[in-house]
């Protein structure tokens, strides 16, 4: 674990694992005017039960630093530190090592220092091969480079970049439809992801937090929207003001196979799918409309799938914040 974690350490980090605290040089801040200090705090969910099931520990830590640090950069905060949450009925050394080698993994992708945890063993709570993990993070943002809704004007354009698949929500309704109803199995190879059922679902959540900050260096930047529980119109709908409307056009992409399946074999309808699942969008950004092409063209550098999906509107008679038109490109 140790060596892992070495691996994140930022400069400011004092000390390393065993102590009853991270330490973190908060001097460091005093090149800000003004710091506002983010944090937030997450788990996976139901996704861990896969991870169990198919006896694979290291991926689910990079779900956990994502759902953390995704949603601490949304208000254009640069991730500082992380702390992690490992809880199990026994304590299997090798897997709490292979579980906190993907936070740290994950970490490393985010920019920020793992600065400690808590492995706690529940016996007679959980069962001696359950599971489940959690975490909190801080960050930092210029008090002026502050991103939110107050920033947002009727013309922005709406970028949608590309998730890497389910991410961590929705997995009571996968695991339901896909298991309880269909009988599909974990190891069967599906044609359309070609690879097996359980890796696609296992598939790490996209890390998004130095794509973010990259975009706030490089264009003018108003908001963004993590989409995770609650889907691409409920999330994009808590950065609109009052008074405007995010419009996204479903024909502007194309969701991976994994939601078509989901869908169509538990026959879930459309707007339930949406209000569940992320249908193919990570994370949206808002910028003028002037800056999307800079935009583009620098998560396009970095990477990352990203177009164009839509724009701010008045709200005229829409009253969500938010809505999805049109159909989803075949």
């Amino acid at each position: 674990m140790k060596e892992w974690v070495k691996k994140t350490q930022r400069p400011e980090v004092l000390g390393g694992l065993g102590g009853f605290a991270g330490l973190f040089d908060a001097s460091a801040l005093k090149r800000y005017e003004r710091p506002l200090l983010a944090s937030a705090t997450d788990g996976v969910g139901t996704k861990v039960d896969l991870a169990r099931r198919l006896g694979v520990y290291d991926t689910i830590g990079h779900d956990l630093v994502a759902m953390v640090m995704d949603d601490i950069v949304v208000c254009g905060a640069e991730p500082l530190f992380m702390t992690d949450y490992i809880c199990v009925g026994k304590v299997h050394p090798e897997r709490v090592a292979a579980i906190v080698k993907g936070i740290a993994e994950g970490c490393v992708l985010a920019g920020c220092a793992l600065v400690g945890g808590e492995t706690a063993e529940h016996p007679g709570l959980l069962g001696p091969d359950d599971f489940d993990v959690a975490g909190a993070g801080t960050g930092v943002v210029e008090a002026d480079r502050l991103l939110g809704p107050d920033r947002i004007r009727t013309g922005d354009a709406v970028i949608a970049m590309a998730a890497s698949g389910l991410h961590s929500n929705g997995y009571s309704l996968v695991r339901h439809v896909l298991f309880d109803r269909a009988n599909l199995s974990l190891d069967q190879h599906v044609e359309e992801f070609g690879r097996s059922l359980g890796e696609e679902l296992l598939e790490p959540t996209k890390i998004y937090s130095l794509d973010c900050l990259a975009l706030t260096r490089t264009t003018d930047v108003h908001a963004f929207s993590h989409i995770t529980g609650g889907g691409l119109a409920a999330n994009l709908a808590r950065v609109i003001p009052d008074g405007l409307h995010a419009i996204v056009d479903r024909e502007t992409w194309t969701p991976a196979p994994v939601f078509d399946l989901v869908g169509r074999t538990g026959e879930v309808e459309r707007l339930e799918l949406e209000k569940t699942l992320n249908m193919g969008v990570g994370m949206i950004a808002i910028v003028p409309e002037e800056s999307a092409d800079a935009a583009l063209a620098t998560l396009a550098d970095r990477g990352v799938d990203a177009w164009i999906a839509g724009e701010i509107t008045e709200r005229g008679e829409h009253a969500t914040g938010a809505a999805l038109i049109g159909d989803y490109a075949s």
